[in-house]
């Protein structure tokens, strides 16, 4: 629970407040920006919620904080927003919330498909979110893209009886996987799922494409806003830098939309945009 006594100094005079526990993993800027800005070392309170709105999507954050950093001086409706996760990006992939101290509070998403539901990487076990996922149809696939991202992914496969895929380089992580990837070639689950290793980030990084429109790419790629391009970060590449390039030379093969990343922006690239360009 944040603590006011350890609030930051960046933070405006108000209701919300971040504190000195806050690990700068950008949860609270994606799911609030009107609220929470980049101070650095840390995450701030900016501007103050101006209405309804910005105040349901503050408290989203609050409780997708993986540090619990997020506070409020007042009593918040948490109880009213739990029920928002997972929250709807698209159609019918969703951004799960409640982001994992495990996984340095990396994002996790949810797809409903007829031939059995994915969750993609993982979020904090979370009753209210399994119930959620228990409404939707459940759990057939839990998708590890790889080692850094895979926080409670075991309890999720206990209580729906999911299988995990999790490439073999990377499966010291998660040594109970039901599904393993060996190689580098991709990898198609049904029609509309294609497993795409990459390796760079890790000996093991996979990205999921599904509909050849969203690709959900974990620590491999994300949207960098002020460049306005798709980027990876060097400073935080754990096998091959080399690799990784090369790798992101080679989505280029691939028709994608949306790119979803678990650490970093996620970005929309509109039919008529040519994301290879930019």
């Amino acid at each position: 629970m944040a603590d006011q006594k350890r609030a930051v100094p960046e933070n405006v005079p108000g209701n919300f407040f971040v504190d000195f526990t806050c690990i700068n993993c950008d949860t609270c800027r994606q799911l609030a920006p009107e609220t929470f800005a980049d101070a650095g070392n840390n995450s701030c309170v900016s501007h103050q919620p101006a209405n309804s709105e910005d105040e349901r999507k503050a408290v989203r954050a609050l409780l997708s904080c993986p540090t619990a950093s997020i506070g409020t001086r007042q009593k918040s409706n948490a109880q009213d927003v739990v029920g928002d996760f997972p929250l709807k990006i698209e159609g019918n992939v969703f951004y799960c919330g409640f982001n994992s101290p495990k996984s340095y509070g990396a994002n996790s998403f949810f797809v409903r498909h007829k031939d059995g539901n994915w969750l993609i990487d993982s979020p904090r076990f979370v009753k209210s979110l399994a119930a959620q996922f228990k409404k939707l149809g459940g759990i057939k696939y839990i998708f590890l893209t790889h080692q850094d991202d895979i926080a409670d992914a075991d309890k999720y496969a206990s209580a729906f009886g999911a299988s995990r895929i999790i490439h073999s380089e990377d499966a010291q992580a998660e040594p109970e996987s039901e599904i393993l990837i060996k190689g580098e070639k991709p990898k198609n689950f049904g029609d509309e799922f294609q497993v795409i290793p990459v390796p760079g980030h890790t000996r093991g990084h996979m990205v999921l494409l599904y509909q050849n429109r969203y690709l959900f790419s974990g620590d491999h790629v994300f949207f960098d806003p002020v460049s306005k391009r798709l980027t990876a970060t060097k400073q935080y590449c754990w096998y091959s830098w080399q690799r990784q390039t090369e790798s992101m030379a080679s989505l280029s093969d691939f028709n994608f939309e949306w790119v979803l990343p678990g650490h970093g922006q996620r970005v929309h690239f509109a039919p008529a945009e040519q994301w290879r360009e930019e």
